[in-house]
C-alpha cells in the first residue's frame, strides 16, 4: 500500500537536481549492466548444482530466494533434478528483486556459504524456510547467519564474506547479466541457452524432455 504524500512545490532548481540525479543513475546502471551481446547464460563462476557433462541438457534458473513463485517451484525443481540426474546440468544464478527487502541479504548469505563450498545446503535451507522470513519488513541477516551456524560453517569466514562488498557485487553481477539477457521476473529458466516461458507446472519438464530427445 502506498503511503499518502503531501503535494510538493517543484521549483526549477529542484527539477534540475531530479533530472541530473536520474541521468547519473541511468548512466551508472547502464555501466553496470553488461552488453546484451556479451551476456552469457552461464559463467565460469556460476553455481552448478548438478553437472552431467558437456553433452548434457543445461538448465539455468535465475531466482530470488524471497520470491514466492520461486519457493513454490522449488520442490518441482528438486524433483526434476532427481528424475533427470545424470542427464541435466542444473545451474543457479541470483536475481534478487528490488521489491523484496531480504532478497539480497539471502543471496549474500548463499554466496558466503558458496565460498566455503556449501552453496547447495544454504540454497535448500533458504527455500525450505522461506515462509518463516519471506515478506518481512526488517533485515533477516541474523536469521540467515543462524542457518550458517546450523550448517557448521566457519563463522569467522562467513561473517567476513557477508561484510565484504565483493560478495554483494558477485550477486549484483548475476542480476545485471540477467537483465541483459531479458530476465524481468523470477523464476526465469533457460534450457540449453534458450529462455523458457513458464505457463504450467510441467513446462520445464516438457522443455527438458524435448531437449533430451534432440
Amino acid at each position: 500500500m502506498k503511503a499518502k504524500t503531501k503535494p510538493l512545490l517543484v521549483t526549477a532548481a529542484t527539477l534540475v537536481v531530479v533530472v541530473v540525479v536520474g541521468l547519473v543513475a541511468f548512466l551508472v546502471n547502464r555501466a553496470q549492466a553488461p552488453d546484451p551481446a556479451a551476456a552469457a547464460v552461464v559463467r565460469a563462476d556460476s553455481h552448478v548444482l548438478d553437472n552431467a557433462g558437456a553433452d548434457a541438457v543445461t538448465v539455468v534458473e535465475f531466482l530470488d530466494f524471497e520470491c514466492e513463485a520461486c519457493g513454490a517451484y522449488y520442490p518441482v525443481v528438486e524433483e526434476l533434478r532427481r528424475k533427470y540426474a545424470g542427464q541435466i546440468t542444473y545451474v543457479v544464478r541470483y536475481f534478487p528483486l528490488p521489491g523484496h527487502l531480504n532478497s539480497t541479504h539471502s543471496a549474500v548469505a548463499a554466496e558466503a556459504a558458496a565460498q566455503q563450498g556449501r552453496f547447495e545446503e544454504m540454497y535448500q535451507r533458504l527455500f525450505e524456510t522461506q515462509a518463516e522470513w519471506g515478506e518481512a519488513q526488517d533485515s533477516k541477516a541474523d536469521v540467515f547467519r543462524s542457518y550458517a551456524v546450523e550448517l557448521e560453517l566457519d563463522m569467522t569466514a562467513y561473517d567476513a564474506s557477508v561484510a565484504d562488498p565483493d560478495t554483494e557485487r558477485r550477486v549484483r553481477a548475476d542480476f545485471n547479466e540477467g537483465r541483459a539477457l531479458g530476465v524481468g521476473s523470477t523464476p526465469t529458466f533457460f534450457v540449453n541457452g534458450q529462455p523458457l516461458v513458464i505457463e504450467r507446472w510441467n513446462d520445464l519438464e516438457t522443455a527438458i524432455q524435448s531437449a533430451l530427445s534432440l
